[in-house]
């Protein structure tokens, strides 16, 4: 069986407005499942396990940069 999976990265320079997978909100989760499904139809692929995963990239002044993956995040 195949499978897509479709990953949105997200990087922050530190976590005054949250850390990096908070910006992955339940209204952007819908429009990259939306876009994944067109993207789908537009190249004629059969059906497929599809997963959606989530980087997170937080990069700190002088501290190493820390990544974080969630698989299946929406």
């Amino acid at each position: 069986m195949q499978r897509l999976v479709v990953c949105e990265v997200k990087t922050r320079s530190g976590t005054g407005f949250g850390e990096p997978a908070e910006a992955v909100t339940g209204r952007k989760a819908a429009r990259i499942r939306r876009v994944t499904h067109a993207w789908l139809a537009a190249h004629r692929l059969r059906w497929c396990e599809i997963r959606f995963d989530v980087v997170a990239v937080l990069l700190e002044p002088g501290r190493p940069a820390t990544l974080q993956h969630y698989e299946a995040a929406f």
